[in-house]
């Protein structure tokens, strides 16, 4: 897996943001049982820069936790077989990984809500990143039942790496 990281902004996160990002992005792919090698990119920002990506890309002017950008379109998430009909599409001709996508966070977001929600920054960032890679897998949350479905599927992963509330 590559994982290709940038930070932005002056807010530190108390926690080695690289380690938990590998470790949380590992949980997610062995979860979902993807078959390649991914590569994602993750950009950890502040509430304006994200504010002005929530409006350019969903026309909310307003800051947001985690913004996910996948590369795929799935016919059903998390399911991988169809990729291979098209590999030029879908994978990165120089390293032959998964071209997942792009996770962008707020760092100022992960305190807030840390501590709005009684758990640790450390929690709160790997929810963001298990989160933002079930939407590269193609889950979202529009109704209620896919909601309730990656909120479990969220807990598992997290559960998996020993990350809980």
């Amino acid at each position: 897996m590559s994982l290709y990281m940038e930070e932005e902004g002056e807010v530190i996160l108390p926690v080695d943001t690289k380690e938990i990002a590998q470790l949380v992005i590992d949980a997610a792919l062995d979860y979902v049982k993807c078959p390649y090698e991914a590569e994602i990119n993750l950009l950890l920002t502040d509430n304006e820069n994200i504010r002005e990506m929530n409006r350019s890309f969903r026309q909310i002017d307003r800051a947001t936790d985690v913004l996910s950008f996948p590369m795929i379109d799935y016919e059903i998430p998390g399911e991988f077989s169809f990729l291979e009909n098209c590999p030029e599409d879908y994978f990165n001709p120089e390293t032959g990984e998964l071209l997942l996508g792009d996770i962008v966070i707020s760092k100022e977001k992960v305190l807030e809500q840390a501590q709005a929600y009684g758990h640790s920054p450390k929690r709160e960032y790997a929810f963001l990143i298990a989160h933002s890679m079930l939407h590269l897998f193609g889950y979202d949350h529009m109704e209620e039942e896919e909601r309730m479905e990656m909120e479990q599927k969220q807990r598992e992963i997290l559960q998996n790496i020993q990350i809980t509330r």
